[in-house]
């Protein structure tokens, strides 16, 4: 599911597995103090004076630009920098390190202050690791053929006409009867591979399914594929959040969870947000 560049196989694996799970009844599973000191020099960090940032490698676009997380750009790049500064941290201050996604939320000590790779919250890997509050709430996506009628849709009254194919057991089936509303019956399948088939055999116009599996197929699976664009969802329980993944009980959870509580009120992280996964990664809100 990491967007617009072919996924390495192993990483590709568990990440779609994690964005195309069945939605969890449990909520975020971050745990730490909001109370907690957060001046930068009482900060619980791995090594002093320095933020250490993981990340996997590869670092695909649209959560990392020219697979260099230190240059600041892509989405999750930016996440991180910004975080950082909340907590004190010059742009050189910040050094950051290979993990691989499997790796990170297995237990056991961390050679970092804080991973950010896509990792959803989940309540059985909060067992082993602690999350931050979540800085990306996945929107549903459309995706269609480069060719098809619909590739220019803006609106989401744009495909109600359309032949809408779901995967079973996610919350995208509820999304597109209940915001896209269309004409024909919702075409179900069993697997992604199985929607991208109808997708490419073109017995469905278009696939519905979370953001980050839309970035994955559109770059990975699909020669011709075209992202239409999102939209948001809140009626199928509890969304799919990203959250940053910091070592069990780790004394800078809840400072980290300070951090993205003022990214989002400062509008700074909804600012990163449109920049990196909407208009870089040219999939616009689709409008009612």
């Amino acid at each position: 599911m990491r967007a617009l560049a072919v996924l390495g196989t192993a990483a590709a694996v568990a990440l779609a597995a994690s964005a195309c799970a069945p939605k969890s009844s449990a909520t975020s599973t971050a745990s730490g103090s909001a109370s907690a000191s957060c001046s930068t020099a009482s900060l619980a960090l791995y090594k002093k004076g320095q933020l250490t940032v993981a990340t996997d490698s590869p670092a695909y676009a649209p959560w990392f630009e020219n697979n260099d997380p230190a240059n600041g750009e892509g989405f999750e790049s930016a996440v991180a920098y910004a975080v950082a500064q909340q907590l004190g941290f010059s742009k050189s201050q910040v050094k950051w390190v290979v993990e691989s996604f499997d790796d990170s939320y297995a237990p056991g000590n961390k050679n970092f202050d804080f991973d950010i790779n896509e990792i959803s919250i989940t309540s059985t890997r909060a067992k082993a690791v602690d999350f931050s509050t979540g800085y990306y709430e996945a929107n549903q996506g459309v995706l269609t053929l480069a060719s098809s009628k619909y590739a220019g849709a803006t609106s989401l009254a744009a495909l109600k006409g359309a032949k809408i194919g779901v995967q079973v057991a996610t919350t995208s089936y509820e999304a597109v009867q209940n915001e896209i509303k269309p004409t024909s019956s919702v075409s179900v399948y069993n697997t992604t591979d199985d929607e991208v088939s109808a997708l490419t055999d073109h017995q469905v116009d278009a696939i519905v399914t979370d953001m980050p599996t839309v970035f994955y197929l559109a770059s990975a699976e699909l020669n011709n594929g075209k992202i239409v664009g999102q939209f948001s969802y809140d009626g199928g329980g509890s969304p799919e959040d990203f959250g940053l993944l910091l070592q069990k009980n780790s004394g800078l959870t809840g400072c980290v969870d300070q951090a993205i509580a003022k990214l989002k009120s400062s509008g700074q992280l909804a600012s990163i947000t449109k920049k990196w996964l909407s208009d870089a990664a040219d999939a616009p809100e689709l409008s009612q």
